[in-house]
């Protein structure tokens, strides 16, 4: 079996330039907010998002990823700190009320104040105290939503700061592998798309591999242009022939 492995440089593709725009309207009068967008838009693709490195989403603005809102570790979290809080709270009020403490917590106090430190079951509680600790301090520090990948901000039109766009993952690669399947040549092909690199690797029936691989090449770097993301990522790609059956 063959296999050919290429890296593609990165790289934004050119839109028409100023020269290929409307021209303004005969009867002089100005142009409308329509026209003004377009020109913004079009000013950001040619010069490839200027004053950055390409994981931007804009001229100064990095490229931002979406935060997910943690709704069900923020709901499980704030039930068992309701339902502690709340036993914990009623037991002190029994007790100033005259009422003896709750068995769990008369234990509680006896365990902690005789059991050493050492002991088995002080470093376990310990440890699981600390990793779920750190679990809640990874969930507040990241964004997630990892299947999300952000696209390009819009610049140059009015108030459209506050717009932003993303694309899954999953509908990437299904875009690039329908690209991939129109390359003559191509059986069948598998498409893993990542935050920095686009994993595509095709099997060929017929036609030199090289050629076909080169022909990928081209093919999946305008595909991966075509998606607009914020950081754009690296494409390899690898050809290689089916397997004989039998």
């Amino acid at each position: 079996m063959s296999s050919n492995t290429r890296r593609q440089p990165t790289g934004d593709s050119h839109l028409p330039s100023d020269s290929e725009q409307a021209p303004p309207p005969a009867d002089g009068t100005p142009e409308t907010g329509e026209g003004t967008a377009g020109e913004g838009a079009g000013a950001t693709g040619e010069t490839g998002e200027p004053g950055t490195t390409g994981e931007s989403g804009g001229p100064g603005r990095p490229a931002r990823r979406f935060w997910s809102t943690r709704r069900i570790p923020a709901l499980v979290v704030a039930l068992l700190s309701a339902a502690a809080t709340g036993l914990l709270l009623y037991d002190v009020i029994a007790v100033r009320a005259g009422a003896s403490a709750m068995r769990w917590r008369r234990r509680l106090a006896e365990e902690l104040a005789t059991r050493p430190l050492d002991d088995v079951w002080m470093i376990v509680g310990a440890v699981v105290a600390m990793v779920l600790g750190l679990w809640l301090f990874l969930l507040a520090v990241t964004p997630g939503l990892r299947r999300l990948l952000p696209m390009r901000e819009p610049t140059g039109i009015p108030a459209t700061e506050q717009v932003r766009a993303g694309l899954y993952r999953r509908a990437a690669a299904l875009v690039l592998r329908d690209r991939a399947m129109q390359v003559p040549g191509v059986q069948s092909a598998q498409v893993a798309v990542g935050r920095r690199k686009v994993k595509v690797r095709a099997w060929a029936h017929f036609r030199d591999l090289d050629e076909v691989r080169s022909d990928l090449d081209t093919t999946l770097e305008d595909a991966v242009t075509s998606l607009r993301l914020a950081r754009r990522p690296t494409l390899a790609v690898s050809v290689r022939r089916p397997k004989k059956k039998g």
